[in-house]
């Protein structure tokens, strides 16, 4: 299955492991990893998460204060937002 980041979910990645990692290289690393590992487990099995609508579902980054909200259909994933889960609910919603 294909995996395509919104362009939005691109820069809010960069610049949530750039704040991690002014702070720390290795909990920037951390972070990284384990969104890579959520994304994963999407590609896995998108169903499997919950919705938030219609069209979209989101998926918990262990060990950090953020969700992954995302599409899909049976050939391809799109990451719509790497969202803070403390900020700006629903701010996503028009990608």
């Amino acid at each position: 299955m294909d995996v395509d980041f919104h362009p939005e979910a691109t820069a809010e990645l960069a610049e949530s492991a750039d704040w991690y990692a002014g702070r720390s290289r290795a909990v920037a690393q951390d972070f990284l990893v384990a969104v890579d590992l959520v994304i994963s487990s999407i590609v896995d099995d998108p169903a499997r998460f919950a919705k938030i609508d219609e069209a979209h579902r989101s998926c918990s980054v262990a060990r950090f204060p953020f969700q992954i909200v995302f599409r899909h259909d049976e050939s391809r994933v799109v990451i719509i937002a790497v969202a803070h889960a403390k900020r700006r609910s629903g701010y996503w919603r028009q990608r």
